[in-house]
Parts: structure tokens; C-alpha cells; sequence
């Protein structure tokens, strides 16, 4: 089932809890995952994961810049 790469917040909540529930030893984890979240294909999951790794890794590079949220 194909869908489109917009994320809901919804669908990103399954992901979160599959991604806790399926570690990387897990045989067809991203299919398993792609179950859990019910809308998404396991390439589709698997891209997600990449992406959200590349931002921590963004992150903690410091190529992130923190918000500027005024008291």
C-alpha cells in the first residue's frame, strides 16, 4: 500500500513505538514496523528512520539552530 510522504501525528506515534518495540536485530523489522503503523510500506518506514537519524545527527553536529522563543 503506497502511500504519500507526508507524516501524521498519528502515524508518526506508531512509528515511534514500533521503532521501541523492533530493535535493529529484528528480522523484517521494517515490514513489522510498517504493520504497526498501518499506512506506510516498510521502504517508506525505512526512509523515515533515515531521515530522523540524519537530523539527530544534525543536531548533535550543532547544524541545528535552537529556536529563538521569546519569555
Amino acid at each position: 500500500m503506497a502511500s504519500s510522504s507526508v507524516w501524521t501525528p498519528q502515524e508518526n506515534k506508531l512509528f515511534e513505538r514500533a521503532l521501541a518495540v523492533y530493535d535493529r536485530d529484528t528480522p523484517d523489522r521494517w515490514h513489522k514496523i510498517a504493520r504497526v503503523v498501518g499506512s506506510k510500506t516498510a521502504e517508506e518506514v525505512k526512509r523515515h528512520y533515515q531521515v530522523l537519524i540524519e537530523d539527530l545527527r544534525r543536531i548533535e553536529l550543532g547544524n541545528v539552530p535552537f529556536p529563538n522563543y521569546r519569555s
